[in-house]
């Protein structure tokens, strides 16, 4: 028997639906990761993105003047999107950042994309996610790639303007990720459909957890079509289709919500039983019955790696913006928190995730500009940006500590966290993700001839025997040579290339390809030991797709680092934090794939072949954590730029914050000489700060000017630490209210007035 047809018993069969995801979307840099050779010149060739003067217009316009109708903690307390904002989204085509500008779109690009929703997301989640949603998977970019002109030149001009709003139902009770086991069934058959009979489907199903769902005009709908009576010929299972449905098409039922963490986008289910529609309702017609599960695959690749990330890079900003300045305003034993260890170690990690992430967020994007959709690199990118989004935000929730628990319209933290899991558990919930995605598709799509050896195994042709054979010898030439490079670069540091022209970026650079070159044999000899087996062993394959994942950031961060930034001595703790944390997580990962591999030998040989042990991961050092920390506590060019995604509008908490920080800067030296004098001569009693100030200016210590000026600072510091307050009853009381000296102007609960 030849190997073909022993592999062919030993594998498991690849089902349609893993086929068409496996075949969806397009390979990138991420490949050159795989096969052990990162492609640097290609990373630094990309095109840089940078925003169109009709994309800055409408961040400057309608994204800024959006931002100032939203009251976040409002809409968290209501039940619904207020009026007014939902028509300005349509209005002003919120709504048709994707759909090109003759169908009335804006046509934005995915880097522009990736910066509005990200803009809006860092003011508050729920619209940012009534944003996102039609501008990712869903009917318009369904109709943008496979509808027919009759469906497009219909509905993207209305779906352009607001005038209609969609919906994509896919998920059902039965179904979430096993997306190819939705029940939800269409019988292909007859019936009456404006007043004549025609060939069409009587379609049934019951989903959930679709957004817009609730205030949709025109659903998308997916469904498993079959065909009994062979009306359409002789297949009875025709397979996954979408089709459009107009809200008020009979038996539509649309308007029921979820209630997702309290956020208030509009979350819902659909339903119907035997709706007849007429084969026009297809997404592109009859002709494409049955590949609806091929073209949701292929778009999602794209919309994967722009909103979900956006989301993720959105909540690091505003949480690294709001930890930075809190840190340094706030203080206590008299010292700004940030100087303590204990939050310098929580500052660091916050600035560095934060600079790997909107690392991650450019480079991702600019590649989707290309016109390339990596389903590998979106995958990755939906992963790991929104896991560490949330990292970044529970530390800044320990840092800002009791500020950070009290809701109100201060609070700049507590949306996020309510939203968080949200991004994390939609579109492909985050464990699924990892632990079959990332390295599954990576494997299958990087490796130069696993796909087609794979394809010739299942094969029944007769000549299949002999092409296998010739493929499996490229196959083991391009093992052994990646095991010889492995050897090489893991003991031979001279052999490790690094092509950049910055000093400080070389070593990272040859680090990067050291790791790059460990994985590929890795990812070689799990395949040929444990074949099929592999796909079952979701904690190894995980930790494969680990190492691709955090070289893939660290690639990012040197194209950020070299590209992006222009004070590189400001900016230098940042990026050794974030490109040393990535290749760090890359090399615990190899380490704990190697320690859990099942085969003696097999563990054996790749320790030889990596020189990999358990000492071989490296680690980042206090001083580094401690220059990070103080570097994030400046107001500089470099602070800006990892926290430009946050718009500070008048009187929001950004805003307080924002102002009291660069209100302390202003006055950072005069703040050590009052510092100097108290010392010397200690105002007793001490009282406030404000009556320390007055007796220095008595002194003669400060003049008049400096005076005001520290005042003006302590007003902006009181206002910046304080939190919302409210009556027994809670309504909201202004920050005159709630400063020293004010009374309760609401009901004790004995019913009292203006009780003290």
């Amino acid at each position: 028997m030849s190997i073909r047809k022993s592999l062919k018993k030993v594998l498991p069969p690849i089902s349609v639906t893993e086929q068409e995801a496996l075949d969806a979307g397009d390979i990138w840099i991420e490949s050159s990761i795989y096969q052990g050779q990162p492609d640097m010149a290609a990373l630094r060739a990309v095109p840089k993105a940078q925003l169109s003067a009709d994309e800055q217009a409408f961040m400057d316009g309608p994204v800024q003047q959006l931002l100032e109708m939203i009251d976040d903690f409002e809409l968290a307390n209501g039940n619904h999107i207020p009026q007014d904002v939902l028509d300005f989204l349509g209005k002003n085509r919120f709504f048709s950042m994707i759909i090109p500008k003759k169908f009335g779109g804006l046509e934005f690009s995915p880097y522009a994309n990736s910066t509005v929703v990200a803009t809006i997301a860092a003011k508050s989640g729920a619209i940012a996610v009534t944003v996102m949603v039609p501008n990712s998977l869903g009917p318009g970019e369904l109709l943008m790639h496979y509808g027919t002109t009759a469906q497009q030149d219909y509905w993207l001009p209305r779906l352009a303007v607001g005038t209609d709003i969609p919906c994509f139902a896919l998920t059902s009770p039965e179904a979430g990720s096993d997306a190819g086991g939705i029940p939800d069934a269409a019988i292909v058959t007859r019936g009456e459909f404006n007043g004549e009979e025609v060939i069409g489907l009587s379609v049934s199903w019951d989903k959930r957890y679709i957004t817009l769902a609730p205030i949709a005009t025109v659903l998308g709908l997916a469904f498993k079509v079959y065909d009994p009576e062979g009306l359409l010929g002789g297949k009875t299972e025709l397979g996954i289709t979408c089709a459009l449905l107009p809200k008020d098409h009979p038996g539509v039922e649309l308007g029921n919500r979820h209630d997702p963490m309290g956020q208030r986008f509009y979350n819902g289910t659909t339903r119907g039983q035997d709706v007849f529609i007429p084969m026009d309702f297809i997404i592109g017609g009859q002709k494409n019955i049955g590949r609806g599960w091929q073209m949701l695959v292929s778009c999602l690749g794209a919309g994967r790696g722009i909103s979900l990330p956006a989301m993720g890079v959105a909540t690091a900003q505003s949480s690294f913006k709001g930890a930075s300045e809190y840190s340094f305003v706030r203080e206590q034993f008299g010292l700004p928190i940030g100087r303590f260890e204990g939050i310098q170690e929580k500052l660091a990690d916050i600035a560095g995730k934060t600079f790997l992430l909107e690392s991650m967020r450019v480079l991702t994007t600019e590649g989707l500009n290309m016109g390339i959709k990596p389903s590998v690199v979106t995958a990755i990118a939906k992963y790991h940006m929104t896991e560490l989004g949330r990292d970044v935000l529970n530390s800044a929730m320990d840092i800002q500590a009791g500020k950070a628990i009290q809701r109100g319209p201060q609070n700049t933290l507590a949306g996020a966290y309510g939203a968080m899991p949200i991004a994390i558990t939609v579109e492909g919930a985050n464990i699924l993700t990892r632990n079959l995605m990332i390295f599954g598709q990576g494997a299958m799509r990087c490796h130069p001839h696993l796909k087609e050896m794979v394809d010739l195994i299942h094969s029944d042709d007769s000549s299949a025997d002999s092409e296998f054979n010739a493929v499996l010898r490229k196959t083991v030439k391009f093992s052994v040579k990646n095991g010889v490079r492995s050897v090489s670069k893991s003991y031979l540091p001279f052999t490790r290339g690094a092509e950049s022209a910055l000093p400080e970026v070389r070593p990272y650079e040859k680090r990067l390809n050291a790791l790059s070159a460990k994985l590929a044999p890795l990812a070689d000899l799990s395949l040929a030991v444990l074949g099929g087996d592999l796909k079952k062993a979701e904690l190894l394959s995980a930790r494969l797709g680990d190492v691709m994942s955090y070289l893939y950031a660290g690639m990012a961060a040197i194209r950020f680092y070299e590209q992006r930034i222009e004070d590189r001595q400001q900016a230098r703790p940042y990026f050794d934090y974030a490109i040393q944390w990535a290749l760090m997580q890359a090399e615990q990962a190899i380490v704990d794939f190697i320690n859990n591999f099942p085969n003696t030998p097999t563990r054996g040989l790749m320790r030889v072949m990596t020189n990999t042990y358990s000492n071989s991961v490296s680690s980042i050092s206090d001083k580094l954590v401690t220059a990070l920390a103080q570097a994030s506590m400046q107001d500089n060019s470099v602070k800006a730029q990892l926290t430009h995604l946050v718009r500070p509008v008048k009187g929001d908490g950004n805003d307080i914050n924002e102002q009291a920080f660069k209100a302390k800067h202003a006055v950072s030296h005069l703040l050590g000489k009052v510092q100097k004098a108290l010392r010397k001569e200690p105002v007793v009693p001490f009282i406030s700060f404000e009556n320390a100030l007055n007796k220095l200016q008595e002194k003669g210590v400060i003049n008049a000017k400096e005076a005001d000026l520290l005042h003006d600072y302590n007003e902006k510091r009181k206002l910046a630490v304080r939190v919302d307050e409210f009556t027994f009853d809670l309504e909201l009381l202004s920050p005159e209210e709630t400063m020293p000296g004010a009374r309760f102007q609401g009901e004790t609960p004995t019913g009292d007035k203006n009780a003290a």
